[in-house]
């Protein structure tokens, strides 16, 4: 990951992007793809979730010259709004990039523009409200899900083998599905850890954060309700370690730079980054509070789509993307993280048997929740 970020910086230069989440066009000159890419209000430069697809975009763009691409930032982070925002620009590109739940509803927007394709990470569309399912895609549409509990839980199982206090917690930003299932990934890899390692850690909630799902359901857990307050962010964390919490799991977009500041201030507090290896946000002088990165590797699945616009063989699908495919993952690399080896070696254990189906982390619709998991 750590490359990419490199990459992302150095196409800002050479592009000279002053406000790259702006809606300011980056380009290498020339006839192209003309891409779109709309985020949330936390913009393609958050350090996570939106950074690491506008990464998959960059990267194809230095790849290919005369592609472009241009970042547009919805603002509010409304559902309607979303795809309004979409469908403002859908005449004016060959591809649009859409990150994020919140863009489900571009399906009806993708059937009046079949000429235009679509790249849809964390949801597949819906048309006129309904989600497509799995053998029903829209043919101008690749859509991605990511089990994201897969990540979860290794960083609950980092939080759990790493803590000192013997509490730890998850902090998000939206209830959204995705979100939901770092949450109950977490809970259940520390239930793990619990039991194969004869611990007690506790996972901490605080009832005032709690989170409600699409469905209106509540879902426990620390919700900051918006993806780009870092002052809430703040707020939270500093709830979170008055309580005793030592090790904070981070799915929350740009709120989440909130919950770092409030472990940089602390003593002894740790941070999980989310999305992307987060290492580097985690410098505190001369030390650092990222304890380890739960990965889901969006780069990956925006470049590669891409690249199959660019070569004629792009076809619409619903795929949901796991580690399987190593499309989710931690970061284990030394220097990158601060897990001990008795801790990857036990993580590493764990994803084995995840990966061959014997360990299913609850998700917010996979029909286990924390409460049923079992292994």
């Amino acid at each position: 990951m750590k490359k990419f970020l490199a990459l992302a910086l150095s196409c800002v230069m050479a592009l000279s992007l002053a406000a790259c989440g702006n809606g300011e066009t980056a380009s290498t000159g020339g006839d192209g793809l003309k891409i779109a890419i709309v985020s949330s209000p936390s913009g393609v430069d958050d350090g996570s979730f939106n950074q690491d697809n506008y990464n998959g975009v960059l990267k194809f763009i230095e790849e290919n010259e005369g592609a472009t691409v241009t970042p547009i930032r919805e603002e509010s982070g409304d559902t309607v709004a979303a795809v309004q925002a979409v469908k403002d620009v859908v005449a004016d590109y060959d591809v649009i990039v859409c990150c994020g739940f919140q863009f489900a509803g571009i399906g009806d927007v993708a059937k009046e523009n079949p000429d235009t394709k679509f790249i849809l990470i964390d949801s597949w569309p819906t048309v006129e409200g309904t989600e497509l399912a799995t053998d029903a895609p829209l043919d101008n549409v690749y859509a991605a899900y990511y089990a994201e509990q897969e990540s979860g839980f290794y960083a609950g199982m980092a939080a759990a083998l790493s803590t000192k206090t013997g509490k730890v917690a998850v902090v998000n930003g939206i209830a959204y599905p995705s979100n939901v299932n770092y949450q109950y990934g977490f809970e259940c890899g520390v239930i793990y850890a619990n039991a194969t390692e004869g611990l007690n850690v506790e996972v901490v909630e605080l009832p005032s954060y709690a989170g409600t799902d699409v469905t209106g359901a509540n879902v426990g857990g620390n919700y900051i309700g918006d993806f780009a307050d870092e002052a809430t962010g703040k707020v939270l964390g500093e709830a979170l370690i008055a309580e005793g919490v030592d090790v904070m799991f981070v799915a929350a977009g740009g709120s989440g730079n909130g919950v770092f500041t409030a472990a940089k201030e602390a003593d002894g507090v740790m941070v999980i980054g989310c999305d992307v290896d987060q290492y580097d946000d985690g410098a505190n002088g001369d030390s650092n509070v990222v304890l380890t990165s739960g990965l889901k590797v969006m780069h990956d699945t925006v470049y590669n789509a891409l690249n199959t616009v660019k070569d004629g063989s792009f076809k619409g699908a619903n795929v949901t993307l796991t580690a399987a495919t190593d499309s989710t993952g931690y970061v284990s690399e030394s220097g990158r993280c601060q897990l001990s080896a008795e801790a990857i070696e036990k993580i590493d254990a764990a994803q084995a048997e995840l990966k061959a189906g014997k360990i299913v982390p609850a998700a917010n619709f996979n029909g286990v929740t924390p409460e049923t998991f079992t292994w």
